[in-house]
């Protein structure tokens, strides 16, 4: 009877102390919470210095990736002695920051008293200041101290002095048109795409209605970034601005963003060269969307030594009020072959750079010779430019 009276007071006793750390644990959650509370509700003072940069500083932005300025300024104080979290904000030299143009997290997730801010963000600011590419201009900075849902603006503000960069830090991955006066019209689904010649250089080739409004973003969304030029030379970012033409007509248009320049080229025409001739024999008529495509025959010229069929393609411009001829001809430099097989890249075209008659050109097959053929020209930013020759 005594071991059972032993077995149940042992028993008893577990049980004892299982309620008793289950009474802790639950304490401890409250004061967990009370804290966090307790957190977030203390009062923040607004940063009273600002230490760097100095007043009316100048920075000259680099483009290099690494590139950047330190942002110092005097710890906050908080009510119940914890740290506060900060932010670094822009804003127009006349703004109170209450629609700051760009606000920046602390080091250490916000909390240091410290930022070190790229130059790449600085350009970004400066182009929501309105300071044009390669140009100077003012913003102004302070900093938001913050703990839990209170945020105090600092009661200091400095000026910084910005020369942006001449291009843009943020080159994007993609580029499309967009807008009224596209052929893509206003649906962002349907914009179309740019090509990528180059390293921050994009091209298109497309037809623009005069008068209609259209813009380049970077991505077939809502929330892409916004790009256009009032003057169709610089190239500036902005949420509101877009282009329009005087002149409904198929254009060429390339973009360097490593310069932030557009340029645009009026395409009157686009033709077969046929190099024996050395003129153009058939008109392509532009269909839409970068393809100009036309059904004619070629007759082959007759040599000594055979049937010449050597072709590349030939399109006249205006640029800049400015007429311009402009040859298209193989990737492959030198080809002088006939196309064998099913390689489409026999057919890939390229701008070249000079003018010839005999230099870079394709070879016709036997079938076109007299023949209605089928030719197309197709320039589109989504695939590699190429033709078609379809012998009917």
């Amino acid at each position: 009877m005594y071991v059972l009276n032993d077995k149940i007071k042992e028993k008893d006793m577990k049980w004892y102390f299982k309620v008793i750390a289950m009474i802790v644990l639950a304490a401890g959650i409250v004061s967990c919470k009370k804290d966090d509370m307790k957190y977030s509700d203390a009062d923040v003072s607004a940063v009273e210095n600002l230490y760097a940069p100095a007043d009316g500083k100048s920075v000259k932005l680099l483009s290099s990736s690494s590139a950047a300025l330190y942002f110092e300024w005097e710890s906050a104080l908080v009510a119940d002695g914890g740290a506060a979290q900060y932010e670094v904000v822009f804003d127009k030299v006349d703004g109170d920051f209450s629609k700051p143009l760009y606000t920046v997290t602390s080091d250490n997730n916000g909390n240091s008293n410290g930022a070190n801010i790229s130059h790449k963000i600085l350009n970004q600011v400066a182009a929501k200041a309105g300071i044009e590419p390669g140009t100077s201009g003012d913003v102004s900075w302070s900093v938001y101290s913050i703990r839990g849902m209170k945020r105090v603006l600092g009661k200091v503000k400095k000026v910084l002095n910005i020369k942006s960069l001449e291009g843009f830090a943020d080159i994007p991955d993609e580029l499309f048109i967009t807008g009224e006066g596209t052929e893509g019209g206003e649906a962002i689904t349907q914009a179309l795409p740019f090509k990528l010649i180059g390293n921050g250089e994009y091209e298109i080739f497309t037809k623009l209605d005069a008068g209609k409004k259209y813009t380049f973003t970077d991505r077939k969304s809502a929330d892409g970034r916004i790009f256009y030029s009032e003057d169709q030379t610089k190239l500036k970012e902005s949420e509101v601005g877009s282009n329009t033409v005087t002149k409904t007509a198929i254009y060429r248009i390339r973009i360097d963003f490593n310069v932030a320049t557009i340029t645009y080229a009026e395409i009157k025409s686009m033709g077969v060269y046929f190099s024996p001739s050395g003129t153009v024999v058939l008109d392509l008529p532009y269909q839409g969307k970068g393809i100009w495509s036309a059904t004619g025959i070629i007759n082959f010229k007759q040599e000594s030594w055979g049937r010449d069929q050597r072709y590349k393609f030939q399109m006249e411009t205006v640029k800049a009020g400015k007429a311009e001829t402009v040859q298209l001809g193989p990737t492959e430099p030198g080809l002088d072959v006939a196309p064998s097989g099913s390689d489409p890249s026999y057919f890939f075209v390229r701008i070249l750079p000079n003018l010839s008659q005999w230099d870079d050109k394709w070879k016709f097959v036997d079938a076109v010779d007299g023949h209605p053929t089928k030719i197309s020209m197709i320039l589109q930013g989504d695939k590699d430019y190429t033709h078609a020759v379809v012998p009917n």
